[in-house]
């Protein structure tokens, strides 16, 4: 089997989405790092640059982007 891909996931407390995919991680056994751009500015500001994105969450799978809660895209980066 071969080793899990790092996973990164920048969220907000107060997001919907940001809830659920950590969720979908926690259930799956997937470790990750979560940082929490609604307080941490150096953070929001490497999220911006390396996904041109605003909303949250922005997931990294490995160098893969996954922005938004996309469940099915997820499963398959992760091989689950």
């Amino acid at each position: 089997m071969a080793a899990q891909p790092q996973v990164t996931i920048y969220s907000t407390p107060t997001c919907h989405f940001c809830r659920e995919a950590k969720n979908f991680f926690d259930d799956n056994k997937v470790a990750y790092t979560d940082y929490n751009v609604a307080s941490d500015m150096v953070k929001r500001k490497e999220m911006i640059q390396k996904s041109g994105q605003m909303g949250v969450p922005v997931i990294y799978i490995g160098d893969k982007l996954v922005v938004g809660y996309d469940q099915d895209q997820l499963k398959q980066l992760l091989n689950l």
